[in-house]
């Protein structure tokens, strides 16, 4: 019996070895496995991200839709140019060849069209002589000797008028420098 006892001393202490050891491996396991609240922490945190990120998306969408609808007679309002060119041509030669009456029903009808155009969002570029030359708005078409000293590097004359549709320039200001 006492063997027995012996042995189950040893099958007892051999528990407890084995429940501590148990015991002490849980905590680092937990330790492991994030608890609730970090899951829940690191879900939120995914959700905001997502969601900036969906709004972001929208406001781009937006900007662009509505990029296009302001640019999307673009290629309209440049073929309009040309008409509106020859109506400023055709003002000048009946100024100096043609009879009143008709200068004032070709003017209406040019700033009708004029109008219009501007209804929808054609600005023309306002370029004088003796301007500063800015790249962003003006192509030069050729350079000529200043006529004054003030004049060098600055438009001596404007050959055709450019024109903006918004803030978008669609045709530059074609104008001779001076140097």
């Amino acid at each position: 019996m006492s063997e027995n006892k012996e042995f189950q001393e040893d099958e007892l202490n051999l528990q407890e070895e084995s429940n501590e050891n148990v015991e002490n491996n849980q905590p680092e396991n937990v330790a492991e496995t994030p608890s609730a609240e970090e899951l829940l922490a690191d879900e939120k945190d995914r959700y905001i991200r997502l969601f900036a990120e969906f709004e972001n998306y929208k406001k781009r969408t937006t900007k662009e839709k509505m990029e296009f609808f302001q640019y999307a007679n673009q290629d309209m309002m440049i073929s309009m140019l040309g008409v509106l060119d020859d109506f400023e041509r055709a003002l000048k030669e009946i100024a100096k060849n043609g009879n009143e009456a008709d200068l004032q029903g070709v003017e209406l009808i040019y700033q009708k069209l004029k109008n219009k155009l501007t209804e929808k969002g054609l600005k023309p570029i306002e370029v004088k002589a003796g301007d500063d030359f800015n790249v962003d708005f003006h192509e030069a078409i050729t350079q000529i000797p200043a006529p004054s000293e003030d004049l060098k590097g600055k438009i001596v004359d404007v050959v055709e008028t450019g024109y903006q549709l918004h803030d978008r320039v669609i045709r530059f200001s074609k104008v001779v420098t001076g140097n």
